[in-house]
């Protein structure tokens, strides 16, 4: 049986960027960077393991070379399992990668710069799943060779998908709380409107076309706005109206406690995982 391990491959050309990982995260990335025209196809090397993956996404990304082997790069993206993490940043550094962003969930930059080896600039990023429809929330974090043209260079590629903040390492488990597990609460949020719809009379399928737009449209509203969200909250809510009779309902069931409760409990739960 034919070994997944990575290993680095000898080319007689440097490749500007290499995604290692062809996941959702990868294909997001890759479709983001080549949409924003950050490189062109042919600058562009995919690594991954599946060979039925590899069909699908030379299919995908026309003229992006897919292979199954680490190559040498400019850059390099690590989008694995944490698992596989170690591996691929030795077989990185043996290629002669210089410079990394891993995706990878709770993979600390000290894991990562002593796999790479101290050579290596080593950038870490907690992103979410929204950037698979280019509209992510990401922060990243600089490991102790990375220089703020390292940080720039990450920037980005996770701006093709989204948006980017720059936090030290040890803010990242919020980051993780809070944007990378909060597209959960919001799509908690949007089930319960919808079952809420049909339960006062609505079809399902006009609740669901209501609930998904208002979501839509209020965080819209909410990035445009220079207002901040308690200010929008009041402009919706008439002194003795339906809004306000709505809001007490959600107070009253602690609506309120029950967010903020859940962005702590995962921002400690991630913090637990990262200490193994």
């Amino acid at each position: 049986m034919r070994s997944t391990q990575l290993t680095a491959g000898s080319v007689s050309a440097v490749t500007r960027l290499q995604i290692v990982g062809g996941g959702n995260m990868g294909e997001a990335l890759l479709g983001g960077i080549l949409d924003a025209r950050w490189a062109d196809p042919a600058d562009i090397v995919v690594v991954e393991r599946l060979a039925d993956r590899c069909q699908e996404l030379r299919a995908l990304f026309p003229g992006v070379d897919v292979t199954d082997t680490v190559v040498a790069s400019e850059g390099a993206v690590i989008a694995v399992k944490p698992g596989d993490v170690p591996d691929t940043c030795r077989a990185l550094a043996s290629a002669g990668v210089t410079r990394v962003l891993s995706i990878a969930a709770g993979v600390t930059l000290a894991t990562l710069q002593d796999a790479c080896g101290p050579d290596v600039a080593v950038v870490r990023a907690m992103p979410n799943t929204p950037a698979v429809v280019r509209a992510g929330a990401a922060a990243i974090a600089a490991g102790a060779s990375a220089t703020d043209d390292d940080l720039d260079w990450a920037s980005s590629i996770l701006d093709a998908v989204g948006v980017v903040v720059r936090v030290p390492e040890d803010k990242l488990d919020a980051v993780t709380g809070l944007s990378g597990s909060g597209p959960a609460y919001v799509f908690l949020m949007a089930e319960s409107m919808i079952e809420a719809g049909v339960l006062v009379g609505l079809p399902r399928e006009v609740a669901e076309v209501l609930a998904v737009q208002t979501l839509l449209g209020s965080a819209q509203l909410l990035e445009s706005s220079d207002q901040h969200a308690a200010a929008l909250r009041a402009q919706v809510t008439s002194p003795g109206g339906t809004t306000a009779a709505g809001l007490r309902a959600l107070e009253a069931g602690g609506f309120r406690s029950a967010v903020l409760d859940a962005i702590a409990a995962a921002t400690e739960r991630s913090r637990e995982l990262g200490r193994g």
